[in-house]
C-alpha cells in the first residue's frame, strides 16, 4: 500500500489562539508595537475618555467643586471573521518535503506539513489584517472598519487636507501634519507619525539631496545611501511605516490613543486543518481559521489625519 500523508489537525478555544495571534500580530504594525493591542476582549471593550476645563482655581477655605469633568466613551467591538481555504498537498510536498529533510535554506520552517500550511495562511491573514487596520470598511465582507474610516468619520479629528506627495513636497506636507498636532502632546514619547510606504520612500529621497531644501548631496554628502532601514523622525517626531496606510495618507497620534483588538484566549477561536483523502479520496487540505479582530482609537481631538 502505497504511504500517505494524513494531516487533519483541530485547535479551538486558548489552543487555537496561538496561531490566531501568530497570524494576526505579525502584520508590520502590529509586530512592531506601533499601536496598542488589547488581545483577551471577549466581545466588547469600552475605552473611557475624559476630559475637564480648567481645573486649577482660587484657593479658599472650602471645598468648592466648580470644576467640570465629562466622561465620553468609544467602543471597540471586534468583528467575527473566518478563513475557509482549500489547498492542494501536491503543490506544497516539494517544499514541505525540502525543508523537513533539511535540504532547504529555509530552516525554521515546521516540519509538520499541517504547520507549514497553516504558516502559509498565517502570512496571508497577517497582511489582509495589516491593510484593514489601515484601510478597512465595515459594509466590506471579511474586514472592519480602520482607522481611516473611522477618523473620517469624527468631526473632533484634526483634518489636514492632503495632496500627491513627491521628493520635492514631502517636508512641507509633513510640515503641515506636525503644525496640526495639538501643542499638548508634542514631545510625548509615543507620538508618531504614521505615512504609508510612498510617504516614506519619498521623505528618504527628499533627505538624499532630492529636495529644494536640503543639500544636493543630501544627508553627510551620501545620497539616498544615507539610509539603512533605520528610524526616520520629524522635528523630533518618530515616522513610522504603515504598509497597510493608502497612498498619500498620514495620522499624527499617540500610540496610546489607537487600539487593535483581538480575543487570543476566546473559545470562539478555531483553527482546523482538514485532510480530504479520507473523506473524498482527494489530495485536498481545507483550512479553516475563525478569529475577531478590530481597532478603536480613544481621543479624536488628539489625532492628525491628513487625507
Amino acid at each position: 500500500m502505497a504511504t500517505t500523508t494524513s494531516i487533519t489537525t483541530t485547535y479551538a478555544g486558548e489552543f487555537a489562539g496561538e496561531y490566531i495571534s501568530a497570524a494576526l500580530l505579525s502584520g508590520n504594525t502590529l509586530e512592531n508595537g506601533a499601536i496598542s493591542i488589547k488581545p483577551n476582549i471577549k466581545y466588547k471593550e469600552v475605552i473611557k475618555k475624559i476630559s475637564t476645563d480648567a481645573i486649577v482655581k482660587a484657593a479658599t477655605c472650602d471645598f468648592d467643586p466648580t470644576s467640570t469633568v465629562t466622561l465620553t466613551e468609544n467602543i471597540l467591538q471586534p468583528t467575527e471573521l473566518q478563513v475557509n481555504l482549500q489547498l492542494c498537498k501536491k503543490d506544497f510536498h516539494s517544499d514541505w518535503e525540502a525543508a523537513a529533510m533539511g535540504y532547504s535554506a529555509f530552516d525554521n520552517l515546521p516540519p509538520k506539513f499541517s504547520d507549514f500550511l497553516l504558516a502559509h495562511v498565517a502570512a496571508k491573514v497577517a497582511q489582509k489584517t495589516e491593510q484593514t487596520i489601515w484601510n478597512g470598511a465595515a459594509a466590506t465582507a471579511g474586514e472592519f472598519g480602520g482607522f481611516t474610516e473611522l477618523l473620517l468619520a469624527d468631526a473632533t479629528v484634526n483634518d489636514v487636507t492632503g495632496t500627491t506627495i513627491t521628493a520635492a513636497n514631502v517636508i512641507a506636507e509633513l510640515g503641515k501634519v506636525a503644525d496640526a498636532i495639538p501643542s499638548t502632546l508634542y514631545g510625548n514619547e509615543d507620538l508618531t507619525i504614521y505615512v504609508s510606504q510612498n510617504v516614506a520612500k519619498a521623505y528618504v529621497r527628499a533627505l538624499g539631496g532630492f529636495a529644494t531644501n536640503v543639500g544636493a548631496s543630501g544627508i553627510d554628502a551620501q545620497g539616498t545611501q544615507w539610509y539603512t532601514n533605520g528610524t526616520l523622525s520629524f522635528d523630533g517626531i518618530r515616522i513610522f511605516t504603515a504598509n497597510g496606510l493608502a497612498s498619500n495618507k498620514m495620522v499624527a497620534s499617540e500610540k496610546s490613543n489607537l487600539y487593535f483588538g483581538t480575543g487570543l484566549l476566546s473559545d470562539s477561536n478555531e483553527v482546523k486543518v482538514i485532510d480530504m483523502a479520507d473523506i473524498d479520496g482527494s489530495q485536498n487540505v481545507r483550512i479553516v481559521m475563525r478569529y475577531t479582530a478590530g481597532v478603536q482609537y480613544g481621543i479624536g481631538s488628539d489625532i492628525v489625519l491628513y487625507s
